[in-house]
């Protein structure tokens, strides 16, 4: 008996799938298919490009516009100093983006807050939200560039970069306050009940269960808005700092030419575009993993 046990244990059984024709004819299908639709895209796509690019070649002011605004020369002069100020906005950026974030968070868990003790705290984030969402951006840079210093206060900042700093994150913290706050609405409430019945507190079921999967859920929308937060940095040039729109615009006098204001829009396109396809890239995830989920 122990020498069959060990004869069928020693037996291996190997099984191989092997398509059907029909499988074979479905996925021959659907791989023609796919090759239909690249090429119909790509077709079209050519056709749209070449009719856009005829049309403004045969635009009686085309020459003039090709002079001023796809001029090498200038655009080669004009790209050291340009990208130099862009890196500018880049600092502001990356300085800009983390606080944001943590005080979006932090704004956005005060207006939840549900004990009547903290309805002041609620009444302050709710109000912060409506004011700063309701002032134009550049408007707010320039309340704060021009009235911080003003008040001629011990202590407070005079570096328009600064100022212009925090004018961003003022404005754009409201703005992320509340995509925070919509996902945490979304999670289901019976996610809060069964955290609360396993015993945490509600400190602990936010920090344990609710904002890892709102977090998670506002990824996309908090990507867009920090491409359009890279943006605005070019709103700081109203106060004066020497980035990427100010040289532009020293470039611009100089040169009686527009094309460095191309260099700079040039140079924002190149990072922000990455970054919105990023954020598509995620939502497209995301959809994906709610429908294989129902």
């Amino acid at each position: 008996m122990a020498d069959l046990d060990r004869g069928r244990a020693r037996t291996v059984v190997t099984t191989t799938w092997v398509k059907s024709d029909r499988q074979k004819e479905r996925e021959k299908l659907l791989k023609a298919q796919g090759r239909r639709s690249l090429s119909a895209a790509t077709l079209s796509t050519v056709v749209v490009i070449v009719v856009i690019v005829v049309g403004l070649l045969a635009s009686p002011g085309w020459p003039r516009v090709r002079e001023l605004f796809f001029n090498w020369d200038a655009f080669v002069t004009s790209l050291p100093d340009v990208l130099r100020g862009f890196l500018l906005n880049v600092a502001i950026f990356m300085v800009a983006e983390p606080i944001v974030l943590v005080l979006g968070l932090g704004v956005a868990l005060v207006r939840g807050l549900r004990s009547p003790v903290f309805f002041p705290l609620r009444a302050l984030a709710v109000l912060y939200t409506d004011v700063f969402r309701g002032i134009p951006t550049i408007l707010l840079v320039y309340l704060v560039g021009f009235g911080i210093p003003a008040l001629q206060l011990q202590g407070t900042p005079s570096d328009p970069v600064v100022l212009g700093t925090i004018a961003l994150i003022l404005s754009y913290t409201a703005y992320v306050a509340e995509v925070f706050r919509s996902g945490i609405d979304s999670i289901h409430p019976s996610q809060r009940s069964a955290a609360r019945s396993l015993g945490l507190s509600h400190g602990q079921t936010m920090r344990y269960v609710v904002v890892p999967q709102a977090v998670r859920r506002v990824v996309p929308p908090l990507l867009n808005d920090f491409a359009s937060l890279q943006k605005d940095t070019a709103l700081v040039a109203a106060l004066g700092p020497l980035e990427a729109l100010r040289q532009a615009q020293i470039h611009v006098a100089s040169l009686f030419n527009y094309t460095p204001y191309l260099v700079a829009a040039l140079l924002f396109v190149a990072l922000t575009v990455p970054m919105a396809r990023f954020a598509d890239h995620l939502a497209a995830r995301a959809a994906r993993q709610r429908g294989g989920a129902s």
